[in-house]
């Protein structure tokens, strides 16, 4: 804890709750991590500021649901252009609560934010209900869809605006009100939203926002018997307790996960393209994005040539401080998953594998500045054995292990030998090994040449321990609505 002279320099967060600002009487430390000091105060709630908010989020629901979805789209639209308005204000804030480069905040996080709600205000205009006609019977069935009622969003630390608005854009777009729990060590750009929010025309109650930890906030938010659905982004373990949480209530769960994404490079692959993308794919944010990849098989013919260049590249991928624009890392977002990456490099070695660059072997030059910040270089990894701890748990951090292989049935295996299965990428200039492959690896998405290309129309999500449900356009219309059938006879 800070002490209380330190306190007053500190930003002090306050819960929103039916269209207000509400303090709260306790508070969780929050840090910069490029630095290692707290700079912020974040609200720790519990059942009474969750209750507040559903009690809100209730009043709130029958007006916004009766709009019609032209209207709720332009209060979407809406709140898009005041987001955009203010890109560097929410990417500066962003990059100091995460850790992450303002340059990736600015050209990300904060336009990917933006267009989650424009893509949902418009995609909510152009969905279709199902008819059937009985005419022996003199029968007609259709279909519509209506709001849930009062959705819980859980968001991570990762990406926290980004992620945020990708659930708060469509469960509000499709009637529904929100009471939303942003990641405790990354609520600010959360809260600064919640001060557009009246600008936008968002009514009070709609959109909801209670900060605090997943063991207080959460559980009391997901445990709530008014709270019909919950999307969660998180670890698997979390996700777990949520299920049990929401069993005795039959809430319907959208929960998106953990992953240990594998590419499977085979040797005719364009090489410098390959590394190029997977150097991006392993490192990106800090390797702090679920869809990064951590396991890369090679092709033993070209095996060598690829680690070489690949090393080579690893080394080039600038780790410094976020306001650098030369910087393609930033920090970890905490001491202690800075500890926890560490120690699986530390595994690693002691089972025989060996570190080609990143953490032990190459030296950081940070500014004086930043000496205590959480910072780790991009470390890449061979020698593994798959059945290793460090190649079947997910490390969230920017580390990348190579292995080769034989055979084509060898590469699916081993791509597909984790408990997750979030993501995949392929790399061959075969159309029919691409395609055959892609269709055999346990993944929810399969990128081919290519990484993080997105069409937020398909669905988004991921197989075994990644998770339950899909989002994107037409998922996300039904997650947060229910189908009813009705029938009439004439």
């Amino acid at each position: 804890m800070t002490n209380p002279s330190a306190q007053s320099s500190h930003l002090v967060l306050e819960n929103f709750i039916g269209g207000k600002f509400v303090p709260c009487r306790s508070h969780i430390d929050s840090y910069d991590p490029s630095i290692g000091e707290v700079y912020c105060r974040v609200p720790d709630s519990g059942e009474e500021e969750v209750e507040a908010a559903v009690v809100a989020a209730k009043e709130a629901f029958p007006g916004w649901s009766a709009r019609s979805p032209e209207q709720r789209a332009q209060v979407l639209n809406k709140l898009a252009d005041l987001l955009e308005a203010h890109l560097e204000e929410f990417a500066q804030a962003e990059s100091r609560d995460q850790g992450k480069t303002v340059t990736f905040a600015r050209t990300v996080d904060i336009p990917r934010s933006v267009h989650n709600f424009r893509f949902f205000a418009s995609s909510v205009l152009h969905h279709t209900t199902e008819c059937s006609l009985m005419d022996h019977m003199g029968c007609l069935n259709y279909t519509i869809r209506c709001p849930v009622g009062v959705a819980g969003l859980i968001s991570p630390w990762n990406l926290p605006l980004y992620l945020l608005t990708w659930k708060i854009a469509p469960a509000i777009a499709t009637g529904n009100t929100v009471v939303a729990k942003p990641s405790e060590m990354t609520s600010v750009t959360a809260w600064m939203m919640c001060k557009l929010m009246q600008q936008a025309g968002v009514p009070p109650g709609v959109v909801n926002m209670v900060f605090g930890t997943g063991p207080r906030a959460g559980d009391a938010l997901v445990g709530h018997p008014e709270v019909p659905l919950v999307s969660f982004t998180g670890s698997t373990a979390t996700a777990q307790r949520i299920t049990e949480r929401s069993a005795p209530y039959c809430k319907k769960l959208s929960l998106e996960l953990g992953g240990k994404n594998p590419a499977v490079i085979f040797a005719d692959a364009n090489l410098d393209q390959c590394i190029e993308t997977t150097v991006r794919s392993s490192f990106t944010n800090q390797g702090e994005v679920c869809l990064c990849t951590s396991r890369i098989y090679v092709e033993r013919s070209i095996y060598s040539e690829f680690l070489e260049k690949f090393v080579a590249a690893a080394k080039k991928w600038k780790t410094g401080a976020p306001s650098d624009p030369s910087s393609n890392n930033g920090a970890l977002i905490s001491n202690e998953h800075l500890e926890k990456v560490r120690s699986y490099v530390a595994l690693a070695k002691s089972e025989g594998g060996i570190v080609h660059c990143g953490e032990g072997v190459d030296q950081l030059d940070l500014p004086k500045r930043n000496a205590n910040g959480y910072f780790m270089p991009a470390t890449v990894i061979s020698g593994m054995s798959d059945s290793s701890r460090v190649m079947q748990e997910e490390i969230f951090g920017p580390v990348t292990c190579v292995s080769h292989f034989d055979t084509e049935d060898e590469a699916v295996s081993r791509g597909n030998g984790v408990r997750y299965g979030l993501s995949a990428t392929v790399w061959s200039r075969d159309v029919g090994k691409v395609h055959r492959v892609a269709r055999r690896l346990q993944a929810g998405l399969v990128w081919t040449n290519c990484w993080l290309v997105r069409d937020l129309n398909l669905p988004f999500g991921g197989m075994k321990n990644s998770g339950v449900g899909r989002e994107g356009g037409k998922d996300s219309y039904h997650f947060f609505t229910e189908v009813k059938t009705i029938a009439i006879t004439h």
